[in-house]
């Protein structure tokens, strides 16, 4: 039976960091299915470092087809979660969905990969012991919100605890997914 990997996003994703993971996911023979608040043509945004600037700059990117609404998500169909960055996770994240999709995937020890702004969604979550006396990272912008996790903040731009892949940005999508596809493989 093929494996199902869930990707959940919404409007202004970071572009590489949603379609790298769909297209390695698609490589490897996974089923990847792309949820969001609603089934709908999602718009997806470049972030980019420029020198000089103390953060990152943003433009538009591509249209991306989302092929499953939040309210119909299984999560038990699934065999691993990504959640790209970008500013979906900040929004995505107050969707009365996002923490029964999330607790499932967590409580059920599946692999989970959050990249750049994707900690920011774990604030959905009242139970938030999951991540005591874990380690993770995510974009140095977000280092508070893993905080308040009760996580401990890794620097290295990709961490792996348990069955946790996070990573800091765009750039460090190889070994995010080298990572995160190793998970879903054991």
């Amino acid at each position: 039976m093929t494996k199902k990997i869930l990707l959940l996003t919404g409007d202004a994703v970071e572009v590489l960091e949603v379609y790298y993971p769909y297209y390695r996911l698609l490589e490897e023979g996974y089923e990847a299915v792309i949820a969001a608040p609603a089934k709908k043509v999602l718009h997806t945004v470049v972030h980019d470092f420029v020198e000089g600037w103390e953060t990152y700059t943003e433009k538009l990117g591509h249209l991306l087809p989302a092929h499953v609404a939040f309210a119909d998500v299984d999560p038990s169909e699934y065999d691993g979660l990504i959640i790209p960055g970008g500013r979906a996770p900040e929004y995505i994240r107050t969707h009365a969905e996002v923490p029964r999709i999330l607790g499932h995937f967590l409580e059920a020890d599946k692999p989970v990969g959050a990249i750049c702004h994707a900690a920011q969604i774990f604030a959905a979550l009242t139970d938030t012991s999951y991540f005591e006396g874990r380690t993770m990272t995510a974009y140095t912008a977000c280092r508070l919100d893993v905080e308040k996790l009760g996580a401990r903040y890794a620097p290295d731009t990709l961490h792996v605890d348990g069955k946790l892949v996070t990573g800091h940005a765009w750039p460090d999508l190889p070994g995010f997914m080298r990572e995160f596809l190793k998970l879903v493989k054991a």
